[in-house]
């Protein structure tokens, strides 16, 4: 899953819930500053993918709360609009 009709080029990755507004918020504008970015909605997936991918989040924030945002390497853990900008080099 992934936007790819941007032209920045970034390593950003978003593990998401599908009903959530603050994830849904992160990739409009991620979009928005034509950053590309891949998307995991966690709460889509089954069995052990899903158990695989939390365990991976949990490594990042031990909360497991959404969304948790990877941006080369950077993990910020909500919708914090300064830290992604910052993140991005925006």
């Amino acid at each position: 899953m992934s936007e790819t009709d941007n032209d920045r080029e970034s390593c950003a990755t978003i593990y998401s819930l599908s009903t959530c507004s603050h994830c849904r918020a992160a990739k409009r504008f991620l979009s928005e500053c034509s950053v590309e970015y891949n998307f995991i909605d966690v709460d889509c997936l089954k069995g052990d993918e899903r158990k695989a991918i939390v365990a991976d989040i949990k490594k990042m924030n031990p909360r497991c709360s959404f969304p948790t945002i990877v941006i080369n390497e950077t993990v910020i853990v909500g919708f914090q609009e300064d830290e992604i900008k910052e993140a991005l080099g925006l």
